[in-house]
Order: structure tokens, then C-alpha cells, then sequence
């Protein structure tokens, strides 16, 4: 059978000679996705934990930042779905020596539906991965502008670090209204001081990557008074698949 090609988000090549039947997910986001469109997942990082139900069953491959090359191989993929920010190139780079790899690259809504219609095709279930996409643009789309303020978006503690430009999250940000006073490029590192001087409105604590607690929100509010300190769940905020279905619930 001739191989069909695939054009990932990285501008890279991706030939199949079929629908895939055994493929291993690299990204959250994109696991929850690819088994919610009915995808033949047979292979998750250890992060990968939705749905919970399902994914269970499903054989850990690593992490996102270290992947165990053996387990993979036993697994026989067909596919692998990665992402840039998220994976690791090496380990990337390794894995495409072996098997068709296909990469996504996410800043925007846009560039996450286009990530799932472009998986949705290449794994042969466009119509359920059109749905999907469907239902998360009226989602978001209700929820667009509904927030206000300038924020800090906390992402880890000692040391603290905040999402910035050129990621989904500031994207997602502005997208429900808020101002982020972030202005470095990605994850930068903050002091206390820093935070006090850029005077948010508002300090929102992610609940992933750290586990913030409420005893953070306290410290929080001791050195920065005036700011309302608030939990946020990082998933609905930073998951780019069809987890932004649950902004409408």
C-alpha cells in the first residue's frame, strides 16, 4: 500500500501506509483527546491521566521529559503523537529513527483545533474529531472576555515562575479577558520583590504542574496584599485538547 503523507505542526513529514492501530501518546492534553475521539491508544506517559477510567488500563511509557525506549519498542507502535514544548528532542529525535512521529506545535486555540482536525485525519475519525472541536469552540467562545484585572499566572514555587509570552496559557489569558504582566518569553523564574513590583490585581496558582496549596495563596497575600489570590485549574487553562470542552460545564 502506498504511504499517505502527513504534515505535522513542525512542518515535518509523517507517512502512513494505513490508519494507525497502535499508537503512543507523549502529551496529556493529546491522550485525552485521542481516546475521547476513539483512538487506539496503546501506550501513555505517566502524566497522562485522563480519562482516568481509561487510561488505567493503558501501559506507562515514561514521562514527557524522559521516555523508556524499551517499553515503547515491546509495544510495536504504529504512531507516536508528541508535542514540541512538552517532549524532549532527544528523546524525540530517537524515537523517529524507528517510528512515524507526529508532532504538534500549540500557541493559540486556533493551532490546538487545528491539532486535533489534523489528528482526527490522520488516525481516520474526522467526523468525531470535528464534533469535538465543535463543542470547544463554543465552549471558549462563551467564556471569551469574561474576566478582567492584570495577573500573575503561577505555574511553580522555590523558585516561583509564571507563565509568559509565546505560550498557550498567555494566549488562553488574554483569550478570557485578563491582562498577563508577564511579559518575558515562556516560564521565567520571579522573586518576591518582583512579584510586589509588578502590582497584579490578581495572582492565580495553577493547580499542575505544582501542587499549590492554600497555605501558598497565604504567603501570597502577606507579601502582596492587594492582590486577590486565587486557585485556577490548570488543566482547563493549559490542556489544549478536547479538555476545553469543560469550560461550558
Amino acid at each position: 500500500m502506498l504511504a499517505k503523507t502527513y504534515i505535522d505542526q513542525m512542518g515535518r513529514e509523517v507517512r502512513l501506509t494505513s490508519p494507525p492501530r497502535r499508537i503512543v501518546s507523549l502529551v496529556p492534553s493529546q491522550t485525552e483527546f485521542l481516546l475521547d475521539v476513539g483512538a487506539p491508544i496503546v501506550g501513555r506517559t505517566k502524566f497522562c491521566i485522563h480519562p482516568n477510567e481509561i487510561v488505567e488500563n493503558i501501559p506507562i511509557v515514561g514521562g514527557t521529559k524522559k521516555f523508556h525506549f524499551q517499553k515503547i519498542k515491546e509495544l510495536n507502535p504504529d504512531l507516536i503523537v508528541g508535542n514540541k514544548e512538552e517532549n524532549y528532542k532527544y528523546g524525540i529525535e530517537k524515537l523517529e529513527e524507528e517510528y512515524p512521529v507526529w508532532m504538534s506545535d500549540i500557541f493559540t486555540l486556533d493551532d490546538a483545533f487545528g491539532m486535533m482536525t489534523a489528528i482526527g485525519s490522520l488516525c481516520d475519525l474526522e467526523d468525531r474529531a470535528k464534533a469535538i472541536v465543535r463543542e470547544c469552540k463554543e465552549a471558549v467562545e462563551k467564556v471569551k472576555g469574561s474576566k478582567s484585572g492584570k495577573v500573575i499566572y503561577l505555574i511553580w514555587n522555590k523558585p516561583w515562575m509564571a507563565a509568559g509570552k509565546n505560550t498557550f496559557i498567555d494566549h488562553f489569558l488574554t483569550h478570557l479577558g485578563y491582562e498577563n504582566l508577564i511579559t518575558e518569553e515562556r516560564y521565567p523564574e520571579l522573586t518576591t520583590e518582583q512579584i510586589i513590583n509588578l502590582n497584579p490585581d490578581k495572582i492565580l496558582f495553577s493547580s499542575e504542574p505544582f501542587p499549590f496549596k492554600e497555605k501558598h495563596l497565604a504567603e501570597a497575600k502577606a507579601f502582596c496584599p492587594n492582590a486577590e489570590s486565587l486557585m485556577v485549574d490548570g488543566e482547563l487553562h493549559s490542556w489544549y485538547g478536547s479538555r476545553l470542552r469543560y469550560w461550558n460545564k
